[in-house]
């Protein structure tokens, strides 16, 4: 065939591709595949991280709409890893390309008052500390026809939790009517929800590496689907497609940034098999429960309980490589001296939660002294102590939460170096520590 025929051949198929059809009713006949600075299509509005007025700091925008792909100042997208569904929705016809938000009435329950640290570009660079009130601070911007969204949400709700319930039935746990209302174990709870935004000075820095290779890591390692990471440095702040965090704040909101007032505080990874379906392979169920109850009764003492869940599956190296594990510890022999190596023969490394940006919502939220940390984790009790937040008390998981099976996982822990204040092992006793195995579950004779 020759190249004439070919090309004749090849024409109609590639014509009713959209990105290759000038008259795709979806999108604009020039394709922009990414932009270098001082070109016609950038003309970014100045962005001025950490300065204390948010107009003169400047609204993060990101969308490649008609009125605002010129004025981009930030790389990604709004709505973290939910934005590849909202690019399905445009594709199948779900949802119009050029969509607008109505902002009538979703501003926050509770304004937090803003803190210091929302102006110091050292303690906040992974979230915008003020995405929460975009349709006030920036309804100028909007005005404008500029796509200005908001990147936090703050709500009320009640929440209701099984062993919640168990411990008011059992006494443990008192109604009071203000926080727990009810015997049905009803609980009030103030709730914001944060999606990332990356500042990646402030990220580097606190990583201690150098932007430029911070900026051709995420590059490389993401596809090159973000290509003006490396094309354009000017543009200083990042969007990533991964989970942000939820905060529940127990008893008034207003009592978290008052430091005459205890506070108690669980910082949680996400665990949907154990938080979620309850496995009894891991303590991150249990340890959730007691720190949203040790939470709850520091509200209920005139304090304030926070819980801040961050989405950060299988120690952030997701749900597959999770579940791999578990293979390879069970059918290789389950012991608390291999526990940390299975995970690195299959991810290279024990863990990549990196808790350096996880004390931001803490500044965030104007929080000076934490009475009582609900956690064994040394990774975060680090990561918030170096940030000048002082954690007066550390609260192991009490043993009679721990489940059985889960004994590998926390004896490790413990082992390597997580806070305890009941027994240390040596290397001797963890070959002794046994989970289940696949034994009388797994047919392995096929």
């Amino acid at each position: 065939m020759s190249s004439e025929t070919a090309a004749k051949t090849a024409a109609p198929a590639d014509a009713e591709q959209p990105w290759a059809n000038p008259h795709s009713s979806l999108f604009q006949n020039r394709i922009v595949l990414t932009t270098y600075p001082g070109q016609s299509v950038v003309d970014p509005v100045e962005l001025n991280w950490g300065h204390e007025d948010p107009v003169q700091r400047g609204p993060i925008l990101v969308s490649r709409t008609k009125e605002t792909i010129k004025k981009r100042n930030a790389i990604g997208a709004h709505g973290g890893s939910y934005a590849i569904y909202n690019a399905l929705a445009i594709a199948s016809g779900d949802l119009p390309p050029d969509f607008r938000p109505n902002f009538e009435n979703t501003q926050p329950t509770f304004q937090p008052p803003q803190q210091p640290a929302w102006s110091d570009p050292t303690k906040i660079v992974s979230m915008d500390p003020f995405g929460h009130n975009v349709s006030a601070l920036f309804k100028d911007r909007l005005a404008e026809g500029l796509d200005v969204r908001p990147s936090i949400a703050i709500t009320r709700a009640h929440m209701r939790v099984a062993e919640i319930v168990d411990s008011i039935k059992a006494g443990t746990l008192d109604v009071d009517g203000e926080v727990v209302i009810n015997r049905q174990g009803d609980v009030k709870v103030t709730k914001v929800a944060v999606e990332p935004v990356w500042h990646l000075p402030g990220v580097a820095a606190r990583f201690k590496v150098d932007e430029g290779i911070l900026r051709r890591a995420l590059f490389e390692f993401t596809g090159g689907s973000y290509p003006e990471l490396v094309t354009r440095p000017d543009m200083k702040v990042f969007l990533p497609p991964i989970g942000g965090l939820t905060v529940y704040i127990f008893g008034p909101p207003e009592r978290v940034s008052d430091p005459n007032v205890k506070l108690a505080l669980r910082v949680h990874d996400e665990c949907n098999g154990s938080d979620v379906f309850q496995s009894d392979i891991c303590t991150c169920r249990p340890y959730l429960a007691f720190g949203i109850e040790e939470a709850i009764k520091e509200a209920q003492n005139g304090g304030s309980g926070v819980v801040v869940y961050f989405r950060k599956e299988g120690r952030a190296l997701g749900e597959v490589v999770k579940y791999l594990v578990y293979n390879s510890r069970k059918r290789g022999g389950d012991t608390a001296d291999q526990y940390f190596t299975r995970t690195e023969n299959i991810a290279g490394v024990r863990d990549m939660r990196f808790q350096a940006l996880m004390p931001d919502i803490l500044h965030w939220l104007g929080i000076k002294k934490i009475d009582r940390m609900l956690s064994m984790s040394n990774m975060k009790h680090d990561a918030i102590v170096e940030q000048g937040i002082p954690i007066l008390e550390r609260c192991p998981i009490p043993d009679h939460l721990i489940p059985s099976d889960s004994r590998v996982e926390i004896d490790a822990k413990i082992n390597a170096g997580y806070f305890t204040t009941g027994k240390k092992y040596t290397e001797e006793d963890l070959k002794q520590v046994k989970g289940r195995g696949w034994q009388s579950w797994e047919d392995v004779v096929h």
